[in-house]
């Protein structure tokens, strides 16, 4: 009888702690991802809170000053560079409805265009995909400007995520560390994977595709073309999405100096721009799993798949998942720790420096 009762209470005990999970998760999912966002940031800026806090013993005032280091390298060119991007957007908007690109390959393919039927369907084909094209950016546009109060509420969410998990970190990750039913070796190695992965993806990312964008944009600027300011910025700005990468903005480029009759400058942009898909397509992977000694596949997949399943924050979290998988199939096998994660005297002495152990 009385195992009966004991074993009531666990049973009814996991039914609330269930149902207070799932009541949670559907509390918090119109804003997980900003939760999210603030916990990478958190991450990334972590070894300039911690410099600061050797020398400022305040905690808040550190994460204060980090948060200022925030608002002044992310939110203010953001808050500035939007509204001349949907200027600019609108620009282009109205120049494409004005530019005749059907004659220009007319006069390129004359023997193409004698076919009327043929003449016809390209004519249709063109112009339905430039319509799409600039619809499409123009809808993405206005549902930015219909959603500002909510993504200013998703920003105040991620800006306060992290700011208490920075100024807290030190508990936020002995609270993680207290729930995981693994023993402190294997803690360890999975919070140095987990950091590896993030910085090699994050880094990866932003690195590789700043670069890529400004390769691009010295194309825009060699072979005079108009707006190469803003061109560079936006191939900067989609060379860090991963997928996406510059092909984005130098191939529309390409195309538009080759319908206005400028070939060399439409085949310099275009070998400039192969050039910088080599980056997203070739270096970047190795340059992720350089760090981590993760197979690039696994990186890449992790990537792609997240980026279906979490958006743009599943760059970051589909490889993460991807490594604890493997992990944790280690550990239940009972082998040895994936080789991986085993760190050397080298890396254990940059983590001293970092300040994560």
């Amino acid at each position: 009888m009385a195992m009966d009762k004991s074993y009531l209470r666990k049973v009814t005990s996991l039914v609330i702690l269930a149902v207070l999970i799932v009541l949670s998760y559907f509390l918090l999912k119109p804003i997980l991802m900003s939760i999210i966002t603030g916990i990478i940031l958190a991450f990334i800026f972590l070894p300039v809170f911690q410099k600061i806090n050797k020398k400022i013993p305040s905690r808040n005032v550190s994460v204060t000053i980090v948060c200022i280091l925030l608002i002044l390298l992310i939110v203010i060119p953001v808050w500035f560079l939007t509204p001349v991007l949907l200027n600019q957007s609108i620009e282009i908007f109205l120049a494409s409805q004005k530019i005749d690109f059907v004659t220009p390959l007319q006069n390129a393919f004359p023997k193409l265009f004698s076919i009327g039927t043929f003449s016809n369907e390209i004519t249709s084909v063109v112009y339905s995909f430039i319509t799409k094209i600039t619809n499409g950016a123009m809808n993405m546009i206005s549902k930015v400007l219909l959603n500002f109060p909510t993504l200013f509420l998703q920003f105040l969410v991620t800006f306060f995520t992290f700011f208490f998990v920075l100024r807290d970190s030190e508990k936020f990750v002995e609270y993680i560390q207290s729930l995981l039913p693994f023993p402190k070796e294997i803690e360890t190695k999975l919070f140095k994977s987990s950091r590896d992965i993030t910085f090699s993806v994050l880094y990866g990312q932003v690195i590789i595709g700043i670069l890529q964008g400004i390769f691009a944009g010295i194309s825009f600027f060699l072979f005079g073309v108009g707006n190469a300011l803003f061109l560079t910025l936006l191939a900067i700005i989609a060379g860090i999405f991963p997928i996406i990468g510059t092909t984005v903005v130098w191939i529309p480029v390409a195309i538009y100096l080759f319908v206005n009759g400028q070939l060399w400058p439409a085949i310099g942009v275009t070998f400039f721009g192969l050039i910088a898909s080599f980056f997203e397509n070739a270096v970047k992977p190795v340059f992720v799993s350089k760090r981590t000694n993760v197979h690039s596949s696994i990186i890449l997949l992790g990537m792609v798949g997240g980026l279906f399943m979490f958006g743009i924050l599943g760059v970051i979290l589909g490889p993460l998942i991807l490594a604890y998988l493997l992990i944790v199939l280690e550990i239940y096998r009972d082998k040895r720790t994936p080789s991986y994660l085993i760190q050397n005297p080298e890396d254990q002495e940059i983590d001293i420096k970092m300040g994560y152990f």
